[in-house]
């Protein structure tokens, strides 16, 4: 086999309905379980799980006769959000192992309830040393996101579809040789090749029923009496491949989803709700070896409003305890004002951090556990309280803004050509230490605080600071002077116009 050859796999689900319910509700797993396409008795199954197979429920039968036959069968309404978060987790799989992935359209008929993502399969060997392994592999990493599949690999994404969809059971593999696809399709029913229905009832009334007696057919007659659809079926049989190259992912939006069967009216319950969505949205980044960035919460309310809140996160983290408890801190700042009927979770994947040791220096934090610490830190202190504090553009003394916290690179300090004779380093004090000041004209005499006390016996200033006057709230003016009192503490004094105190803000060391 030419390792030039394009390969494309396919990862289907057969049956997208139960396996979405059982992703959300894994308890379900070992229960007679059906899928409905709504509420009430005359509401048709669309899904069946074995053992209520086994049990005697069909499925497109009604809700009330799949009782008469099973008693204790549970019967589930069929959810878009979950349908639509598991096609989305099933394509997060395939981005795990490749870096080209698509979602298959949907199919009608007999396969609507299927899901299937393309994914190139081109020179996997050298990651998985064969094709086999890395139909493996990704068997593995759907069934871990709670999406048991079959994977089938080919020369084209049709025909991997439909050897997929020839396996029987979840996890089974198919691997098709280049060259092998028209053998392969032949003696197969021409259903398989899932035509449109006008077209697959002239093909039968022609007596054609398998692919061989389609392929048997006159190009030219085929394209004048069928018209072209006919012709793109024949390109099928033959295993030709007419799409464009699979895409690599433009973005790394997840959503998460669910409906409720009830609306909830308490946070504990609602609680519970977001960390199963939570535990899959992880799961998911986790599989794209992403972590979980800033989330935004949505809460469909009964009252048909809808409820959007975003929740801040300090660092990408893949720590579910901490994410809950992020989102618990906004639910208790703002509860929902009335009964929950639906959540989402939507995040923007970020890559995991990563840090390049030095050889010669002590091992730092771990970027996992500072990620996690500072998400922890900014769950107890709230939004926009935990970073790094940077020079504000302000002529206010205590101006600050708060950056991400990111650790800086160690270096190493400049050699200093000598000790400088009488050099002092000022320690800010936050917030400034009231003094107590005797003045005489104008300026501190004697000072008593809980840093420095005694006889002023040497000053500097004042140094007028003021600013923002046109704000009441805003405005400051300061008077500041350098003081070294009897004790021998030198310390910066300002005086407070506005106020009329007197402070010590800085001491000289």
């Amino acid at each position: 086999m030419s390792s030039d050859a394009p390969r494309t796999a396919c990862l289907l689900i057969p049956n997208l309905p139960l396996v979405a319910e059982l992703r959300a509700h894994p308890e379900l797993g070992g229960e007679p379980l059906a899928v409905a396409s709504g509420p009430g008795p005359r509401a048709e199954l669309i899904a069946v799980s074995a053992k209520a197979a086994r049990r005697g429920v069909l499925g497109q039968t009604s809700v009330a006769h799949a009782r008469a036959v099973c008693a204790e069968l549970i019967v589930r309404v069929a959810s878009p959000a979950l349908e639509t978060a598991a096609r989305a987790a099933l394509l997060d799989a395939a981005l795990g192992v490749s870096p080209r992935a698509t979602e298959a359209p949907r199919s009608a008929g007999a396969f609507a309830a299927e899901a299937a993502v393309y994914l190139d399969a081109s020179g996997v060997d050298a990651l998985f040393h064969s094709e086999a392994g890395f139909a493996a592999a990704l068997c593995a990493r759907a069934q871990r996101l709670g999406l048991p599949g079959n994977v089938a690999i080919a020369s084209s994404r049709q025909v991997a579809r439909i050897a997929a969809r020839r396996l029987s059971g979840p996890g089974e593999t198919f691997l098709l040789a280049p060259g092998r696809e028209a053998a392969f399709l032949a003696p197969l029913p021409i259903d398989i090749l899932d035509p449109e229905d006008a077209l697959a009832e002239q093909l039968t009334r022609f007596g054609v029923y398998t692919v061989s007696g389609l392929l048997a057919l006159p190009r030219r007659a085929l394209r004048s009496r069928l018209g072209p659809e006919a012709m793109r079926l024949v390109e099928l049989a033959q295993g030709r491949e007419t799409s464009a190259p699979l895409p690599a992912p433009s973005s790394a939006r997840l959503l998460e989803a669910i409906d409720l069967e009830f609306p909830i009216d308490r946070l504990e319950p609602l609680t519970f709700v977001i960390q199963g969505l939570l535990s899959r949205l992880l799961a998911r980044l986790e599989a794209r070896h992403l972590a979980c960035g800033n989330l935004t919460l949505t809460l469909q309310r009964k009252d048909g409003a809808r409820d959007a809140r975003w929740i801040g996160a300090a660092a990408p983290t893949l720590d579910l305890r901490v994410l809950v408890r992020l989102v618990c801190h906004a639910l208790e700042s703002h509860p929902p004002q009335a009964a929950v009927e639906g959540v989402s979770l939507e995040t923007e994947g970020r890559p995991i951090q990563s840090d390049q040791l030095d050889l010669f220096r002590p091992a730092g934090p771990a970027p996992a556990e500072l990620g996690r610490t500072l998400a922890e830190l900014e769950a107890l202190c709230g939004d926009g309280r935990i970073g790094s504090p940077r020079i504000a553009d302000h002529h206010h003394p205590d101006a600050f803004r708060m950056a991400p916290f990111q650790p800086g690179t160690p270096h190493t300090p400049r050699q200093s050509p000598g000790p400088l004779a009488g050099s002092l380093a000022i320690r800010a004090l936050r917030p400034p230490l009231d003094a107590s000041v005797r003045v005489c004209h104008g300026l501190p005499e004697h000072v008593r605080s809980a840093i420095a006390n005694g006889r002023v016996i040497q000053l500097a200033g004042p140094w007028r600071t003021t600013g923002s006057w046109w704000s009441p709230e805003d405005h400051f003016a300061f008077d500041s002077f350098d003081v070294q009192t009897a004790d021998g503490t030198v310390a910066r004094l300002r005086f407070d116009h506005l106020r009329k105190n007197w402070k010590i803000d800085a001491v000289y060391d």
